[in-house]
């Protein structure tokens, strides 16, 4: 029954993406629409179902042995237990309703078949990832979900700057990807082993564990999750990852790839507790990350750039959790940002689509008589990712924040500087957007009006998560820390009673992103300030603006040396070694040529060439 339920949970999307592949372009565009949706649909109810009867212990699925050389064993299998659980929730859920979204999004586009196959595919490599009993089924769904992020971030080819950010995604990911890939070699040669369930066992009961080792394998994997979770110095990929169409920017950055490091490293927490040094490297940078991400967030102009930023920030929240030791936190956090940034790239989407592809927020406002459900559904999920007391975000970010200040108080100080600016550049976006005059053309206001039902329904959905989708983890009565108790190899950090520090705590957090949302009132609402236009920006705004000017570091540093020695090796060293190689080829075929008129069938020169030939011969013995 098990392996029933797990195979059609896995296949269900895979079939839809054989089916749209093959015959979507025939069946047509409502079909496409309905057999790629209802294909993630049944993987979800396949989830609640194991989510409502599974018990405490494990499924473990092994289909067969994969590999297997001497002591060394890989099996093609699943593992079905809380935290994969919990991640097929929202991956197929959230990926359900982003399906829905699309029928409408994309119904326009000459190549919906192809679009609603990539999606099939990428939830199914994503399933594959979370699935996995082992490192190299992991590793597959990994590698699974950086192929079919490239065919969503470049679905629109024919603009070369798509076609530039979908390579830059893939390409830097790569890079990642080879970290994970050395941190699997290391874990696979110190414990003969690469799954899952084996290897905690092995680490948590070992009394002679090579710590340096243990220490290189977690930063290795760290790498890898650094490249997936957009963290510093692999995050450029994913503001530029914008170019792809909205549905593919809510599935990537809300609640599936961009989350993978996330889950890695949750799933070898035991591993991680073992290098107590790399998890303050994982602190630091997601501090710093999240840190960084806002100050660009404060001043981008795209409506998608800001949310991408804030999508790098809120991943740095998360990994200053996992850093820390607060898995479950971070596991929280990840859930609660599902749910509000996905509501706030459909409503972007949902905006783009009544502006007819206008992205930039200087050109909106005013929408929020034109647009309304839009406008309520992401003002709560704006307020939720500002933390604003009840909702989702509160409850999550207030977890981290309050785990930051017992066990570092300068990280702490980071992150709640980042919160604020969160609550800052969001409801600058919120007030750009929706409220004042509208700044656009006259026949985009004449075609003003509310996206359809099925743009809308899931907007609702999303935004009713955002509200009260904290309520699985209130402090003091935290049923996902109970849920997920059983994964971890350390005491699961006891959820924040309320005491007088909590009470600040929250307050603190409280009237920082209360603050931040009256500055942007001051400056957006009540002065109606517009932001500059692109030449008219200066000073740290123009830093900010460009950036830090990041991604023309890395041109400078990495992309032209690689193209300057690449023209090199093409214009120099490639036409030597293929002048010579014809060169050798032109001599051996003129030597042939001559040859071949000695040939001219006199039996008379024939001896005399003999006769020749012995007497060279007799003179070289004689004289040697």
């Amino acid at each position: 029954m098990d392996t029933s339920l797990v195979l059609v949970l896995l296949l269900a999307p895979f079939l839809g993406f054989l089916f749209n592949v093959f015959l979507g372009k025939k069946a047509g565009k409502s079909i496409v629409g309905i057999v790629g949706t209802l294909s993630v649909a049944v993987s979800f109810a396949v989830t609640l179902y194991l989510f409502g009867n599974a018990g405490q212990e494990p499924i473990v699925v092994n289909l067969f042995d994969w590999i297997s050389i001497e002591r060394f064993d890989v099996s093609f299998g699943f593992l079905i237990d809380q935290l994969s659980i919990l991640w097929l929730l929202f991956v197929t859920g959230i990926g359900s309703l982003i399906h829905l979204y699309s029928i409408s999004y994309m119904h326009d586009d000459e190549k919906m078949h192809s679009f609603f196959a990539y999606l099939n595919l990428f939830i199914f490599f994503m399933i594959t990832l979370v699935m996995g009993s082992n490192l190299l089924m992991m590793f597959i769904g990994w590698e699974g979900v950086g192929l079919c992020s490239y065919l969503l971030i470049g679905f629109w080819y024919k603009n070369q700057d798509f076609n530039d950010a979908a390579k830059k995604a893939f390409i830097m990911n790569r890079i990642g990807d080879l970290g994970f890939l050395i941190g699997i070699f290391i874990v696979g040669s110190l414990f003969n082993t690469l799954d899952f369930t084996t290897l905690k066992t092995t680490i948590t009961s070992a009394n002679d564990i090579n710590a340096t080792w243990i220490a290189v394998a977690a930063f290795a994997l760290f790498i890898g999750a650094s490249g997936k979770s957009a963290q510093i110095p692999l995050y450029t990929w994913l503001p530029d990852a914008m170019a792809g169409p909205t549905p593919v920017s809510a599935l990537i950055h809300a609640a599936t790839m961009v989350t993978a490091g996330i889950f890695m490293i949750t799933r070898l927490n035991f591993l991680f507790d073992m290098a107590p040094s790399v998890q303050e490297i994982i602190a630091v940078v997601g501090a710093v990350t999240a840190l960084v991400a806002a100050t660009i967030a404060l001043v981008q102009n795209d409506i998608k750039k800001v949310l991408a930023y804030s999508t790098v920030s809120q991943l740095g929240l998360m990994f200053l959790a996992l850093g820390l030791g607060a898995y479950e936190v971070a596991v929280f956090h990840v859930i609660t940002h599902a749910f509000f940034k996905a509501c706030l790239f459909l409503g972007s989407g949902s905006v783009i689509h009544g502006l007819h592809g206008e992205q930039d927020m200087r050109k909106m406002g005013g929408l929020k008589k034109a647009m309304p459900i839009t406008f309520i559904t992401m003002l709560i999920a704006s307020l939720a990712i500002a933390g604003i007391f009840p909702l989702a975000g509160f409850w999550s970010k207030d977890e981290i924040l309050m785990t930051a200040y017992h066990e570092n108080k300068a990280l702490w100080v980071i992150g709640s500087i980042a919160s604020i600016m969160t609550a800052f550049y969001m409801f600058r976006l919120i007030y750009l957007t929706f409220f004042n005059s509208f700044r656009g053309t006259e026949e985009q206001k004449h075609h003003l009006h509310e996206s359809p039902s099925l743009i809308t329904v899931p907007l609702i959905i999303l935004a009713i998560l955002s509200f009260f989708g904290g309520i699985i983890s209130l402090p003091g009565h935290s049923w996902l820390n109970h849920y997920l108790a059983p994964l971890f190899s350390k005491a699961t950090h006891e959820a924040h009673t309320l005491g007088s520090t909590e009470y600040m705590l929250m307050a603190i957090a409280t009237i920082g992103a209360v603050v931040g949302i009256g500055i942007a009132y001051k400056k957006y609402l009540k002065d109606n300030t517009i932001p500059s236009e692109d030449a008219e920006i200066t000073g740290v705004s123009k830093v900010l603006y460009n950036k830090y000017y990041v991604d023309e570091a890395y041109d400078a540093i990495f992309v032209k040396p690689v193209n300057v020695l690449a023209s090199f090796f093409r214009d120099s060293v490639e036409t030597t070694l293929s002048a010579l190689v014809f060169g050798l080829g032109k001599v051996t075929n003129e030597i042939a040529l001559q040859g071949k008129k000695v040939h001219n069938g006199s039996v008379g020169l024939y001896l005399f060439a003999f006769v020749i030939g012995v007497i060279a011969i007799i003179t070289y013995l004689f004289l040697q």
